[in-house]
């Protein structure tokens, strides 16, 4: 071989070289960090609903307590809310944000669990609950005044914590 067949078998070689090091390492495994977003991603939104869920904090009698709860944004998602659901965890519970604030009505139609509703106003506290609801009832719900957000919980789940009007909700 000549030098410039020489020069072409070593441009050749190193070609090869850089081309399996790029395809090795393509097929290298991301690291954790990499894939924690998708996970993070997984476990914020609720597996039955689709629903994004986040924290919320009540504090009250110098205690709180944490809940993790759907956000029920749109109206379609909130004229849903918790109807057909058979299990809702103790901690766990839905958020309706009302944007305007307003005067709120709720009723459990197709709802098949008992729920703890709770009106919260525009300074953050609670304004009222209406506790233990009566399943699949159509009787009206209604706000003691303007309501910002109104959160729902297992029925009887907010006596249990102590949890009465005028204790502080924070999302």
């Amino acid at each position: 071989m000549g030098r410039v067949g020489q020069g072409v078998e070593k441009l050749t070689m190193r070609f090869a070289a850089i081309a399996a090091s790029v395809l090795l390492s393509s097929c290298t495994a991301q690291p954790e960090a990499a894939a924690q977003p998708v996970a993070a991603e997984a476990t914020s939104t609720h597996s039955e609903s689709g629903l994004e869920v986040i924290p919320l904090t009540v504090s009250y009698n110098g205690g709180e307590h944490e809940f993790r709860v759907e956000v029920a944004k749109t109206a379609a998602e909130q004229a849903r809310g918790l109807m057909f659901r058979t299990a809702l965890g103790e901690n766990e519970g839905m958020l309706f944000p009302r944007d305007p604030p307003g005067f709120a009505s709720f009723w459990m139609k197709n709802t098949v669990i008992p729920l703890d509703i709770i009106f919260v106003g525009t300074d953050g506290r609670i304004t009222n609950i209406a506790a233990m609801t009566t399943p699949y009832s159509l009787d009206s719900i209604p706000s003691d005044g303007v309501a910002a957000a109104v959160l729902e919980i297992p029925g009887g789940r907010a006596a249990e914590l102590g949890i009465v009007p005028g204790a502080r909700v924070e999302w």
